[in-house]
């Protein structure tokens, strides 16, 4: 089986001469169905850029993105209609749910599905807040609802297109303890129940268990995170 995305050699610079800075420095990765992933690393180490190159937002200069196989990106050049790709097979959730104020829970899911061409809107919507239990909550407008709510509707809007892609920069970030890791578990449920590859930005090493693969990103570079050995390098405390 084909990785759901798989980039070669991505390479990002911002800004030029003395002030250039590397962003992305000769990433290759790969994200297999049915998996979730942690990218783990400092403020300013690429992670960001990554995962806007993986999902066709802001191209890499230079390197290859496949997806489900198929070379899609080279070079910073579309070979396929990313748009298209994005709208029916990329789901995208962020620090901050980014809900429509106007719009109820249901509603912020329904017309998600209508926008990647499914089906049956309101039917899915609510099948997709009942998978992610807050079905009880679909009348209720995003400031009615609790921060860990709104993230739920927002993977549930992120799942609205069927995707066989998630990718989440910094979901938690706004969360307490218990609730991030009810949504890092959430993650996991959406990968290993329905199959699509899932990649989450994260800063919080509380729930790393629950992921099947870690990566961390340091200037630009990308490798396997190992919990045990970080933590062995890590300064005793004062």
């Amino acid at each position: 089986m084909d990785p759901a995305v798989r980039s070669i050699d991505l390479r990002k610079t911002y800004g030029v001469g003395s002030a250039a800075v590397t962003a992305l420095d000769g990433v290759s990765f790969a994200l297999a169905p049915g998996t979730v992933a942690a990218l783990l690393g400092p403020s300013g180490s690429g992670k960001s850029t990554l995962i806007k190159a993986l999902g066709f937002v802001s191209p890499a200069d230079a390197g290859e993105v496949y997806f489900a196989g198929r070379l899609v990106v080279k070079d910073g050049a579309a070979l396929a209609d990313l748009a298209s790709l994005r709208r029916r097979h990329l789901g995208f959730v962020f620090q901050k749910a980014n809900l429509t104020s106007f719009l109820t829970a249901r509603e912020n899911v329904e017309i998600a599905c209508e926008f990647g061409g499914k089906p049956d809107g309101r039917r899915r919507a609510r099948a997709l807040l009942e998978y992610l239990d807050v079905a009880g909550r679909e009348r209720a407008y995003p400031e009615m609802l609790s921060g860990g709510e709104q993230q739920r509707v927002a993977i549930a809007r992120a799942l609205a297109n069927e995707p066989s892609l998630i990718l989440a920069d910094e979901p938690t970030a706004a969360l307490d303890s218990v609730r991030s890791r009810t949504v890092m578990e959430l993650f996991r449920k959406v990968a290993h129940e329905r199959g699509a590859a899932v990649l989450v930005v994260t800063h919080d090493h509380r729930a790393l268990d629950v992921f099947d693969h870690l990566y961390e990103m340091e200037d630009g570079r990308l490798r396997p995170y190992h919990p045990a050995a970080a933590t062995a390098a890590a300064p005793p405390p004062a």
